[in-house]
C-alpha cells in the first residue's frame, strides 16, 4: 500500500490511502541521508507500508523520496532535528502584531529555512480586527508591506475570528496546494483552519492576559484536506524558528535583496560585515536593503559562527 502520512502523534501515523485512513506504526530504524531527527516520519511524506497480518493496522517499510520540507533544530535534544513538514508547495507564516507580537526577526529566520529549502512563502497577517485602524497598527502594517512585498512574499490581511467571508484572493492561494501554516502559539492558527476545514474543529484558545503568550491548542502536526481542493498542514505553535546549520557563505543566498548582488563583491569570500568593497553593505547604505533585513542576517551569522 502506498499513502500519504496526514497526522503523527509519535508511535503510530495516521495515513491516508485511497480516501481511507490508515493506522501505521513504524518498525525497526530509519536512515535520514545523516540528519540526527526527532522524527524519522513526517506529516506529507509518501510512504509504503504492508498490512499487519490479521489486523486492521499496517507496517510503515519505507518512505518515498521528499520533494522538499522545512526542519528546524529540535528544542528537546541537542543536536537533533525535527522535520515540520514535507513534500510542500508553500509555506504560510500567520503573525500578528500584538497578543502576540511577531517580531521581524522571527519572520525573517522563517523565511530563510524556506528560501532554503525552495518553498514559496507567504505572510498572512491575523487579527485585523484588533489593531488594523489604529495609528500604532498602520504603521506596523505599513513597514511589514514595504520590507515584504518588493521581495516577493505576498502580505495578506485578514481576521479569522471577525471576517464573514475570508478574502477571496487568500482562499484562491491555498487552491489545489499543499499548504504549511505555521506561527507563534496564539495567532490564531486553529480558528483560521476552522473557518477553512469546519470539519476539524479545532481547539482554540484565548491568548493570556498575564503574558500576551499564546497558549498551545495543537500539539501534533496534522493534513487537513480544503473542501475547494488541495490540503493545509497545520503545526504546533513555535516561540522560537532554530536555523539548521548553514555555512556563512551561503546565508545571504537566503535572503533576496542580497542574492541580487551575489558575485559583486571584491572578496569571493566576502561575509558582508566590514569587508572593504562590499556590495550588500553598500546597497544597504544606498537604502535598497532594508536595516531590519540586514539585522536579521548579521543575528542568524552571529548565531551559526557560536556554533561553530
Amino acid at each position: 500500500m502506498k499513502g500519504r502520512v496526514i497526522k503523527s502523534t509519535g508511535s503510530w501515523y495516521t495515513v491516508m490511502v485511497e480516501n481511507q485512513h490508515v493506522q501505521a506504526r513504524l518498525k525497526g530504524k530509519f536512515k535520514q541521508d545523516d540528519l540526527k531527527l526527532t522524527n524519522p516520519i513526517a506529516v506529507g511524506d509518501w510512504v509504503e507500508m504492508e498490512e499487519e497480518l490479521g489486523q486492521a493496522t499496517a507496517v510503515i517499510r519505507s518512505i518515498l523520496p521528499r520533494e522538499n520540507y522545512i526542519i528546524r533544530k529540535s528544542t528537546r535534544k541537542q543536536h537533533f532535528s525535527h522535520i515540520i513538514a514535507s513534500n510542500l508547495d508553500q509555506a504560510m507564516l500567520l503573525v500578528t502584531m500584538e497578543q502576540p507580537r511577531t517580531s521581524f526577526g522571527f519572520i525573517d529566520r522563517f523565511l530563510v529555512s524556506t528560501e532554503s529549502f525552495r518553498i514559496p512563502a507567504l505572510l498572512v497577517v491575523n487579527k485585523m480586527d484588533l489593531y488594523g485602524s489604529t495609528e500604532k497598527g498602520k504603521k506596523w502594517l505599513k513597514e511589514l508591506h514595504e520590507i515584504y512585498e518588493p521581495l516577493g512574499y505576498q502580505v495578506i490581511e485578514i481576521s479569522a475570528e471577525e471576517d464573514r467571508d475570508l478574502p477571496q484572493k487568500f482562499q484562491d492561494l491555498l487552491k489545489d496546494k499543499s499548504t504549511l501554516i505555521s506561527g507563534h502559539s496564539g495567532v490564531g492558527k486553529s480558528t483560521l483552519l476552522n473557518r477553512l476545514v469546519p470539519q476539524a474543529a479545532q481547539p482554540t484558545k484565548q491568548v493570556s492576559k498575564f503574558s500576551s503568550k499564546g497558549v498551545h491548542t495543537t500539539t501534533f502536526a496534522e493534513l487537513f484536506e480544503l473542501p475547494a481542493g488541495g490540503d493545509i498542514i497545520d503545526t504546533p505553535g513555535i516561540k522560537e524558528f532554530g536555523i539548521l546549520d548553514i555555512e556563512e557563505n551561503e546565508l545571504s543566498h537566503y535572503f533576496p535583496e542580497m542574492r541580487a548582488y551575489l558575485g559583486q563583491c571584491k572578496f569571493h569570500n566576502c561575509r558582508h560585515v566590514n569587508e572593504p568593497g562590499c556590495m550588500v553593505m553598500q546597497k544597504l547604505e544606498e537604502g535598497l536593503i532594508h536595516p531590519s533585513r540586514y539585522t536579521s542576517y548579521l543575528n542568524i551569522l552571529h548565531e551559526e559562527d557560536t556554533h561553530r
